[in-house]
């Protein structure tokens, strides 16, 4: 038997046409082997090409989509911002756009366009003008598995200067090949538009057309399909916004291309060249939209799930449902604004002509912003470059143009040095709004402060001391222990005595205006009227230890000091969230139930992979959220109550809902809070400074039913009118008359 290696080379030693047939079939065969050596990475030179898995399942970081409960998209989280289409969504006059402009007989080859490669070739050699060879299936495997990224290393080759791009360029025809061979031109078409970065932020061609347009695909014009297949030759050159007189030039040869590839008439071609471009632009981000601090919370209340699962909120295009009602919120952002302005100005006024950072005694603190700018980022660096303190001071006192939150807008652009920017900014009060069903722990408005942009920390989740607010769990255990609304004590001083640091001291609590009336109160008046004296004294009865029991059952999650008598009035921080809950606990007959933000999220296939679990405790006995109940309703009804304010905003449904609520204030007036009470809806507020120094000095101004209460108020007065929100107009069953 012949050896065939033999025959081969004896090819060689023939004619000419021998020797010819043999050079040919050495080069294909060297090309083969090549392609082979580069598919499998043969003796590690390549570096890894994408697996037929990862072929089959390209995969491309896709947001993940944030929807409120009546379905408006109201946020996204993305690390690419990008939203898939399907085929049927992409206008034929976009294929057509993108085909004749970059890649004409893409319907013709297999993924390596040999005529294009040939041309590019002949330009390289001769020195002429360039043009591209690259496929649109070569460009999607590039845009899809970043084969010219460390993701998939070029080897030891790849360290030898120009081999890496060549090895690179064989990877991509290796696999633009094989996806050729596994997908249809139309699913390539639309991997392709979902996987294209458009610039300004945008992947894929649906987010394009909404970054640039505003509009969906399908409504694109001839013009703006142009205008954005024409970025995808260099996103920043040619960007419409940054460039327009680039992009303008470069549309119009976009608009060529189609005439000569017999998809646009020259007639129709001149007259689009004369329309201007139109641009209705807007860039996403992570922080579009409404309730900034919500969505910011949302990562974190997926935490453990998140981590089981191994989703990402990213990258993995999930559909993620909130409890938040698009227009609840943005009644709830807009009361805040409204209400929060009139009272800045009040306390503009109350400091007028001194700064309001003061003691116990009303004495400005020293170096109270120099203190803050320590802790700046810019401050501490500086320092570790060495710098000393008089040469940061003088660079943080230079005046320098910065943007500045103002209630006119949101925002201002102005001149200030970073010192004097600090004094600006920590004049301001602030406020967090959270409402809750108390039936099905919905939260159905989140407003973490005045404007995410400037303040990110989140005030719903801030500890703050509760004030008066904290009374409710002093009452609930009361009544948990056979105490009833009618029971009356008198308003009389205390003595506590209490032990600290070994020695032996006693606590005398006051009233609100330092005054004791030795009248006699029933405990529902006592509630109503926030009689200091009286709850330290049935607190004292019960047991404060009892008391933080009960408050943890509600609600309250963060821990309680339940060997100091001052928690009962309020005297331990906790969070409004925590608070506003744990009222909802009240109102849902004692049932406790942790709120819940996410009611299901959906892969990016359409499957339910998440639904918000349902898990109640019984926290209190019907009978005693009955009594607590009552004395909601009566903290409203009362003469002299603290809370009678509310009616100025809900008095016109005094006959067909039941309202309750209770007003609280801390000890040196630097929290506010209102915490308002319905059968179907509880929202509580909170109102404050930055810092705990910055308040206002005392009187009437400085209680929660002057700084919290308008807030709730004017939010509840705006829910209450529009009639989609019917549903919260309750009454309190009959059975609890």
């Amino acid at each position: 038997m012949k050896n065939p290696l033999k025959s081969y080379i004896s090819l060689f030693k023939g004619k000419w046409y021998k020797k010819i047939i043999a050079v040919i079939l050495a080069i294909i065969f060297s090309i083969v082997f090549l392609f082979f050596a580069v598919n499998f990475n043969l003796f590690w030179l390549f570096g890894e090409s994408p697996s037929t898995d990862e072929i089959e399942n390209g995969v491309q970081a896709e947001a993940s989509l944030i929807y409120s409960c009546d379905n408006k998209l109201i946020g996204k989280f993305f690390a690419e911002n990008r939203t898939s289409v399907k085929y049927e969504e992409l206008p034929q006059v976009l294929i057509n756009t993108l085909v004749s402009t970059e890649d004409e007989r893409f319907y013709s080859h297999h993924g390596i366009d040999f005529q294009g490669l040939v041309a590019a070739m002949k330009d390289i050699m001769l020195n002429s003008k360039k043009r591209g060879a690259s496929t649109i299936t070569q460009q999607l495997v590039k845009n899809l598995y970043k084969t010219r990224t460390e993701k998939y290393g070029h080897g030891i080759l790849g360290k030898i200067p120009g081999i890496k791009i060549l090895v690179a360029k064989l990877k991509e025809w290796i696999v633009a090949f094989k996806i050729e061979m596994r997908f249809s031109k139309q699913e390539i078409l639309t991997m392709y538009f979902n996987t294209v970065d458009f610039g300004s932020n945008a992947f894929g061609i649906k987010t394009a057309a909404k970054t640039y347009f505003n509009k969906l695909p399908k409504d694109l014009t001839a013009e703006e399909c142009a205008v954005l297949i024409g970025l995808l030759k260099a996103t920043t050159t040619y960007n419409p916004k940054l460039n327009p007189k680039n992009s303008l030039k470069r549309r119009n040869t976009v608009l060529q291309n189609m005439v000569k590839n017999g998809f646009l008439s020259q007639k129709d071609c001149d007259s689009l060249v004369k329309i201007p471009i139109k641009l209705n632009f807007s860039v996403d981000d992570n922080y579009n939209g409404i309730a900034l601090h919500f969505r910011d919370k949302i990562q974190d209340y997926l935490k453990d799930w998140l981590k089981q699962t191994g989703k990402n909120l990213y990258t993995d295009g999930l559909k993620i449902y909130v409890t938040i009602d698009s227009t609840m919120q943005a009644y709830a952002e807009q009361a805040v604004t409204e209400k929060m302005k009139i009272l800045q100005d009040s306390f503009n006024l109350h400091w007028r002509g001194r700064n309001p950072w003061c003691d116990a005694r009303w004495h400005e603190i020293p170096n109270f912003i120099e203190n803050i700018a320590y802790k700046l980022p810019k401050f501490q660096s500086l320092i570790k470059q060495g710098y000393d303190t008089l040469k940061i001071m003088e660079e943080l006192n230079k005046p320098h143009k910065l943007t500045v939150f103002d209630y006119n807008g949101g925002q201002k652009d102005t001149t200030l040095s970073t010192m004097d920017s600090i004094r600006y900014m920590v004049k301001f009060l602030h406020c967090a709004l959270i409402a809750i069903e108390p039936q099905t722990r919905h939260i159905k408005a989140w407003v973490g402060d005045l404007n995410f942009k400037f303040w990110k920390y989140d005030k719903v989740t801030a500890l703050r001391q509760p004030g008066s607010t904290f009374k409710l769990f002093d009452y609930t255990e009361a009544m948990n222990q056979g105490l009833k609304p009618t029971d009356e004590r008198t308003d009389s001083y205390v003595v506590w005595p209490v032990w600290d640091k070994g020695k032996r001291k006693n606590w005398i609590p006051h009233n609100a205006d330092g005054i004791c009336t030795d009248t006699v109160y029933s405990l529902r008046a006592a509630f109503a009227r926030s009689i200091n004296t009286i709850a330290v004294q049935i607190s004292k009865e019960v047991g404060i230890k009892n008391i933080c029991k009960t408050a943890h059952a509600m609600g309250i999650t963060t821990p309680l000091n339940d060997t100091m008598p001052s928690v009962c009035l309020g005297g331990n921080d906790v969070t409004l969230l925590d608070l506003t809950n744990s009222y909802c606990t009240v109102m849902a007959d004692g049932e406790y139930q942790r709120p819940i933000l996410v009611t299901k999220i959906l892969d990016k296939n359409g499957k339910v992979i998440y639904t918000a679990p349902e898990h109640t405790i019984k926290a209190l006995e019907e009978k005693t959220a009955f009594l607590m109940q009552s004395m909601l309703k009566g903290a409203l009804t009362e003469e002299h109550c603290t809370s009678g304010y509310l009616w100025r905003y809900v008095g016109k449904w005094y006959n067909s809902c039941d309202f309750g609520g209770k007003t609280g204030t801390s000890n040196n007036h630097s929290d506010g809070w209102f915490i308002a009470t319905t059968p179907g809806l509880v929202t509580g507020v909170w109102t404050g400074g930055e810092y705990r120094s910055i308040h206002f000095r005392g009187g009437e101004i400085a209680g929660g039913n002057f700084t919290a209460l308008p807030v709730c108020g004017n939010y509840l007065q705006k829910v209450l009118e529009d009639t989609t929100f019917k549903c919260y107009h309750q009454k309190l069953p009959q059975r609890w008359k």
